[in-house]
C-alpha cells in the first residue's frame, strides 16, 4: 500500500511538472525603439510593451498595443467577436526576433509589423478558414506610417502581401478572450500559443483580446 501511494504521488508530481512546462511567460518591456516603426505610429502606442516567451524559453515576439483605439458602435457582423473595432484599425505593433509563420503557415521574415484589424469576407471562398472572422493582418512597419489611415479591404490585403511576398496577406487569428484583462500567454489543445491582454478604446472602455502569435490553422 505504501509503495502504491508513493507511485501515485510520483505520477502526480511528474504530471504537474509537465503541465508547468506548457506555460509561457510575459515580461514587460519599454517603448518600441525599432527605427522601421514610423514616429507617428510610435506616438499612439502604449509606453510599455510585452515580451512573449514560450515554454522552452524562446522569445516568439514582442508586442506594443495602441493606447486609444478608435471604436465604432457595435454593428451586426455575423461571426465576429470584436465588432467594436473598425475594419483596418491599427491595433498595435509586433516584432519577431526570428523568422516565423502566420496563421496560414506562410513564412514571415523577422522584423517589425503593424497589426491592423480585419474581418474575413463572409463568402464561400473563406468558409472553414477559422472558427470566427476576426484577424489582424501584418503589414511591414516601414510600409505603414499613418496610424489613423483607413483602408478598403483590398488595399489592406495588398499592403499585407508585402509581409509574405505571396498573393496572400499575412493573418494572425484573433480568438475568444478569457475573462480578465491582465497580459498572459497560454497554449490551447491545438498547439496555438495565445497572447491575451486588454486594449483601451478611445471611449475609455477596456476591451479584452486574444491573439494567436504562434500556430497555424488546422489542416
Amino acid at each position: 500500500m505504501h509503495t502504491r501511494v508513493i507511485a501515485v504521488l510520483l505520477f502526480v508530481s511528474v504530471a504537474s511538472l509537465a503541465l508547468a512546462t506548457q506555460t509561457g511567460k510575459i515580461e514587460p518591456i519599454g517603448a518600441v525603439t525599432d527605427s522601421r516603426v514610423a514616429e507617428g505610429v510610435k506616438k499612439v502606442l502604449e509606453p510599455k510593451g510585452y515580451r512573449v516567451s514560450l515554454d522552452d524559453g524562446s522569445v516568439v515576439c514582442e508586442i506594443w498595443l495602441r493606447n486609444k483605439i478608435p471604436a465604432q458602435p457595435k454593428k451586426d457582423s455575423p461571426g465576429a467577436l470584436y465588432s467594436q473595432l473598425a475594419e483596418s484599425a491599427l491595433v498595435g505593433v509586433i516584432s519577431f526576433p526570428q523568422a516565423t509563420t502566420d496563421y496560414r503557415g506562410q513564412n514571415i521574415p523577422k522584423g517589425a509589423y503593424t497589426l491592423r484589424y480585419e474581418l474575413i469576407p463572409n463568402d464561400g471562398n473563406h468558409l472553414g478558414v477559422a472558427p470566427n472572422r476576426d484577424f489582424v493582418l501584418l503589414v511591414p512597419a516601414a510600409s505603414d506610417d499613418n496610424p489613423d489611415a483607413t483602408f478598403k479591404f483590398d488595399e489592406l490585403v495588398s499592403l499585407s502581401r508585402k509581409a509574405t511576398g505571396t498573393k496572400h496577406p499575412a493573418p494572425l487569428s484573433l480568438v475568444q478572450p478569457e475573462s480578465g484583462t491582465a497580459a498572459a500567454v497560454s497554449k490551447d489543445d491545438e498547439d496555438h500559443w495565445i497572447f491575451s491582454a486588454a486594449i483601451r478604446l478611445a471611449s475609455g472602455e477596456d476591451l479584452p483580446i486574444a491573439l494567436i502569435v504562434k500556430g497555424t490553422a488546422p489542416q
